[in-house]
C-alpha cells in the first residue's frame, strides 16, 4: 500500500510505507534543496545556472543534486561537457509542491513557531543562511 491509497483504517499504513514517506521527505527537508526542485519546476538546467541561483559553491549545489538523484527526485543528461538537470516526474513535484503551499497556508505561521522543526532547529552559518549540510556559502 502507498500512502495515497485508501485505508481501511485511518493510520493503517506499514512500517515500510512509513519509512519510505519519511525518508522522501527528509529529501525536502533542506531549503538548498527545495530551492533547486523549485527552480527546475521551471525546467531543464546546467550546475552552473543553479548554482547562480542559490548563491552557493558548485560542490555544494553538485552534493545536493546527487542527493535528490540518489533520491529519484532529479535526473540528469550529458550536453557537452556540462549536465543538464530536471526533475525525475516533474507534474507529481508541481503537485506536492502546490499540496505542500495550501498546507502551509491552512496552518499559517505554525510550523515557523514549532520548538521541534522551525527555523531555530535549522543549522544557519554566521550570516544566517541556512546551511544543514554543513557547507559553505559564497
Amino acid at each position: 500500500m502507498t500512502m495515497t491509497e485508501a485505508s481501511p483504517t485511518p493510520g493503517d499504513h506499514t512500517g515500510d510505507d512509513l519509512v519510505a514517506a519519511a525518508c522522501l521527505f527528509h529529501g525536502f527537508s533542506d531549503p538548498t534543496r527545495l530551492a533547486l526542485l523549485r527552480h527546475l519546476a521551471l525546467g531543464e538546467h546546467r550546475v552552473v545556472d543553479l548554482t547562480a541561483h542559490v548563491g552557493l559553491a558548485q560542490s555544494t549545489v553538485s552534493k545536493h543534486l546527487a542527493c535528490l538523484r540518489d533520491c529519484g527526485l532529479v535526473v540528469s543528461r550529458p550536453e557537452g561537457r556540462a549536465s543538464l538537470f530536471s526533475l525525475a516526474h516533474p507534474e507529481t513535484t508541481r503537485e506536492l509542491f502546490a499540496a505542500a503551499d495550501r498546507l502551509l497556508a491552512d496552518t499559517g505561521e505554525a510550523v515557523v513557531l514549532c520548538a521541534n522543526y522551525g527555523p531555530a532547529t535549522l543549522h544557519t552559518d554566521h550570516s544566517g543562511h541556512t546551511d544543514l549540510a554543513g557547507d559553505e556559502r559564497r
